[in-house]
């Protein structure tokens, strides 16, 4: 079934899952979650202009359609099927925080030299995984394929579907903890990554300098493994005091002296990022200057630390996702800028679970030993804590404060979890 599945997909091209916008001749993927039931628009999907639907549920069989014990796995099944035919090189990426910036610069730069694609948006997961896979045509020399995990085993899920040849972590920092059950969770998750890449004699790309990635790749015993200083000797921030971009100096192995990359990246904490996409461009055969160039010409989207100016102010956007690690590190970072008037509006982190009060706690403490006095917080999770700081229940109740209380030539970071939709709040600034 597999097979005649696949020769239907070689000769239709697409893949879909929403019946509402379906690519002609597309296969659609009937699957089921919390709330919904896929399963019920096989039919609407067919009219809409899907050859073929794949459905687990009998109930809803109609024309042109292949009944299968479970959508999910039949679509993981074909992404891992076409995966096998593709000559493209896989480079899976996961980690904490800089995961999605890492993956956007690594393909910058492989493309100065190669078709080179990567995931799209958040499509990370267990469907999004596969659908990136399958969206991979035969001419892609490259594809750097994101995972991301908020449970035990998903990243040994996802890497036994996309079978990276290599692997790279970021970081990893206290994120999921209500999924994981713990920081220990979250390094044995990511690690993940790591055992698939060691099982199957692939190659390990990591920072030397983070001290957990350099326990893990010792403890499972990798001899194929590369460090970020093989490739980029040093790396410092040369410029963050007149803009909120960084600059750095970098010094490439191959080259006879550093060179001054100016990035539109804002904070420090990229530097790992910047090291990441250098060390696999250089391992791709991508000359130092066009690597220079992609860093400089890449533009960060998507609410992740996105520079945007107002018609009033200067806005540092960072609410694609939070957790305690990305949230000191903005933070720190924000506060160490030189300008005059600086605003902070956080919105709490979700999915700690029962870290949630003590880590929010945390970031309230940090907020005042760094002397921040302009601050505003959302969320129930910054309610009970004790502090000057203004407080909101939600991003409305924060977004009609600054409708009357209008601000101007002000920086602002407005840094939280996605779910908390600070997108209301930027509105108003």
């Amino acid at each position: 079934m597999l097979e005649e599945l696949y020769h239907h997909y070689l000769n239709h091209g697409s893949v879909a899952t929403d019946s509402r916008s379906i690519p002609k001749g597309a296969i659609f993927f009937g699957l089921k979650g919390d709330k919904f039931d896929g399963n019920k628009f096989a039919e609407q999907a067919l009219n809409n202009g899907a050859s073929l639907a794949v459905i687990d549920n009998p109930t809803f069989m109609t024309h042109d359609c292949i009944l299968v014990e479970n959508t999910l796995k039949t679509l993981q099944e074909l992404a891992n099927h076409h995966r096998k035919q593709l000559k493209a090189k896989i480079i899976g990426i996961t980690g904490t925080n800089g995961k999605t910036t890492t993956k956007e610069l690594i393909q910058c730069v492989l493309s100065k030299k190669y078709h080179a694609v990567a995931t799209k948006g958040n499509l990370n997961n267990q469907i999004g995984v596969p659908l990136t896979l399958l969206s991979l045509t035969a001419d892609v020399e490259v594809a750097i394929v994101e995972m991301g995990a908020s449970h035990p085993g998903d990243i040994a899920e996802l890497a036994s579907i996309a079978a990276p040849d290599i692997g790279i972590i970021t970081n990893i920092g206290k994120a999921h903890l209500e999924g994981f059950g713990s920081y220990e969770g979250v390094v044995r998750t990511k690690g993940e990554l790591y055992d698939y890449i060691a099982r199957h004699k692939g190659l390990i790309i990591y920072n030397q300098h983070n001290e957990v990635l350099k326990q893990l790749v010792m403890g499972i015993g990798i001899a194929n493994k590369l460090e970020y200083s093989n490739y980029c000797k040093s790396i410092k921030v040369t410029n963050q005091h007149d803009t909120p971009f960084i600059s750095v100096n970098v010094e490439m192995a191959g080259t006879d002296k550093p060179m001054d990359i100016k990035t539109k990246l804002v904070g420090s904490y990229n530097i790992e990022n910047i090291e990441a996409a250098i060390a696999v461009g250089l391992h791709f055969g991508v000359k130092p200057e066009l690597i220079k160039n992609a860093i400089e010409e890449y533009n960060p989207s998507n609410s992740r630390s996105q520079l945007i100016q107002t018609k009033r102010n200067t806005v540092i956007m960072d609410a694609y996702n939070a957790n305690p690690t990305s949230m000191e590190a903005a933070v720190r970072n924000f506060t160490s800028l030189e300008s005059p008037n600086k605003i902070i509006i956080l919105g709490e982190m979700l999915e700690l679970g029962s870290y949630a009060e003590s880590e929010h706690k945390k970031v309230v403490k940090l907020l005042e030993s760094l002397g921040a006095t302009q601050v505003f917080l959302i969320g129930q999770n910054f309610s009970g804590i004790n502090s000057s700081y203004g407080w909101f229940a939600d991003a409305k109740a924060c977004a009609e404060y600054f409708l009357s209380h209008e601000v101007a030539n002000a920086t602002i970071l407005l840094k939280g979890s996605r779910g908390v939709g600070l997108e209301r709040v930027l509105d108003v600034l």
